[in-house]
């Protein structure tokens, strides 16, 4: 099976992957653009473990608020670099997390990084700090949540 340009293009709009990275992934997948997806996904979650000894002492506060003023969520993610800190994906990320909390009840760090996430069933919470520490090239840490709920 054969792919384009074009294929290297979506591969890389959807996973945010480098293009000689999409590129090697639909070479090894043979032009299956799944199967590259997935592979680009694993390398991600490998170069995230890769920085699992790296020191996180920069971060973010994500706030999430439910529509109804009833229930909200304030959660501390980290990673090496203001610059990163400052990233849009980081920030979304830590506030589709604060969303989770939210909706699920998590009682800790720990219950939550296993949670299938709302957003996306098919991967965990880990698994999604993972792909975007790997994409980013940070290493990323949930460190702490609180959930807030009206008496509660």
């Amino acid at each position: 099976m054969s792919f384009t340009a074009a294929d290297i293009k979506r591969l890389r709009d959807e996973t945010g992957a480098g293009m000689m990275d999409c590129k090697k992934a639909l070479d090894e997948a043979q032009g299956d653009f799944d199967k590259a997806k997935e592979l680009v996904r694993a390398r991600g979650l490998v170069k995230a473990e890769k920085k699992s000894d790296r020191e996180t002492n920069i971060g973010y506060v994500a706030s999430y608020v439910h529509g109804n003023h009833q229930i909200g969520c304030l959660l501390e993610m980290r990673c090496e670099t203001d610059y990163v800190a400052l990233n849009s994906e980081f920030q979304t990320l830590a506030k589709d997390i604060a969303m989770q909390v939210v909706a699920m009840a998590p009682e800790t760090v720990e219950e939550l990084l296993t949670q299938d996430s709302i957003k996306n069933p098919s991967e965990t919470i880990e698994e999604m700090i993972k792909a975007l520490s790997g994409k980013i090239g940070e290493k990323f840490v949930l460190h702490r949540f609180s959930r807030y709920a009206v008496g509660e």
